[in-house]
C-alpha cells in the first residue's frame, strides 16, 4: 500500500503591498459631498472602473462631525469607487469607518516637501553675553588650531544604492495595473484605456498612453510623465492629478508631451524633437 500524499493546504497567507487611491474629504456634510461627487465623476464613466479606494479623513481630523459611512459608501461605489479603508480620522471618526466596515489603513506617507519643511526648526534661547563671547573665543582657538594640523580631509558619503528602472515591453490592457516601487517606469508598448501605470520616480511611456499613469506616487513633486502619444484617462503626479474632464490642447494631445507639477497645478507641455 502507497504512503498518503500529504493533502495540500487549501490556503496560503502572504504580504503584499497595494497602491490605493486616497479620497481626501474636505467636507463632512453628505449632501454637499454627495453633489461634488456627481459634479466631477458623472460625466466621466469607468473612470475607477472598481479601483480601490482609502478614505483620507485627515482635513476633518479636528471637526467635531463624523461621517455618514453608511450612506456615503453607495454613492462612490455608484461611481465606480471600491471603498475598503479609511484613514487620518479622529477617533470618533475611526470608529464609525470600523463601524461601516472599512479598515484602518496607516497614515499617507508626508510628501518630500512636508518632510524637509519640518526639517527645518529654529531654536532661539537666551543666553548671556558672557558666555556667547567664551563660545566664540573657543571656536576660533579651535578653527585655528586645525588649519594649523589638518593637511587633507577625506570627505566620506554613504550614497544610496540607484534602483533599476522597471521596464514593460508587452501592452497593458484595461484592468491592469504596473507599480515601480522607488524608482521610474519604463513602457514600451500601449497603454490602454483602464490600465493603470505607477511610479514612486518618473514614467516614461513610448507609446499611446490612454489609460492612468500616476508618477511621484510616494510624494516626488518632482517626478514627470512623458509619452510619445499623450491621450491619457488620467494623469497625476505626487497626488495631484488631472482627468480627461479638462481637454488636452491641440498641441499635446495625441503627440509627444512631458507632464509636471508647477505648485499644486498640473503643466502639459510638448515634447521638442
Amino acid at each position: 500500500m502507497s504512503p498518503a500524499v500529504p493533502a495540500k493546504p487549501a490556503f496560503d497567507l502572504k504580504s503584499t503591498a497595494w497602491t490605493l487611491t486616497a479620497l481626501r474629504l474636505q467636507s463632512p456634510d453628505l449632501a454637499t459631498l454627495v453633489a461634488a461627487l456627481d459634479a466631477r465623476f458623472a460625466d466621466s464613466p469607468g473612470l475607477f472602473d472598481g479601483d480601490a479606494v482609502a478614505i483620507d479623513l485627515s482635513p476633518l481630523q479636528d471637526a467635531d462631525a463624523v461621517v455618514d459611512f453608511d450612506a456615503l459608501l453607495p454613492h462612490l461605489r455608484r461611481h465606480g469607487m471600491v471603498p475598503i479603508a479609511a484613514q487620518g480620522g479622529s477617533p470618533a471618526q475611526m470608529a464609525a469607518a470600523r463601524a461601516a466596515g472599512l479598515a484602518e489603513a496607516p497614515d499617507a506617507q508626508p510628501s518630500r516637501a512636508d518632510q524637509r519643511q519640518e526639517a527645518v526648526r529654529t531654536v532661539v534661547r537666551e543666553v548671556p553675553v558672557e558666555v556667547v563671547r567664551e563660545v566664540v573665543r573657543e571656536v576660533v582657538r579651535d578653527v585655528v588650531h586645525e588649519v594649523e594640523v589638518v593637511r587633507e580631509v577625506e570627505v566620506v558619503r554613504e550614497v544610496p544604492a540607484a534602483v533599476a528602472a522597471m521596464v514593460v515591453d508587452k501592452p497593458l490592457r484595461s484592468g491592469q495595473r504596473v507599480y515601480a516601487r522607488g524608482g521610474d517606469l519604463i513602457v514600451l508598448a500601449v497603454v490602454s484605456f483602464g490600465a493603470e501605470v505607477i511610479a514612486d520616480g518618473n514614467i516614461h511611456v513610448y507609446a499611446p498612453l490612454r489609460g492612468r499613469a500616476i508618477a511621484g506616487a510616494r510624494g516626488d513633486v518632482n517626478a514627470r510623465i512623458y509619452s510619445t502619444c499623450l491621450e491619457p484617462q488620467l494623469v497625476s503626479i505626487a497626488g495631484i492629478y488631472r482627468t480627461t474632464e479638462t481637454p488636452l490642447a491641440a498641441d499635446v494631445a495625441g503627440k509627444p508631451a512631458l507632464v509636471r507639477l508647477d505648485g499644486e497645478k498640473i503643466i502639459v507641455e510638448p515634447l521638442s524633437s
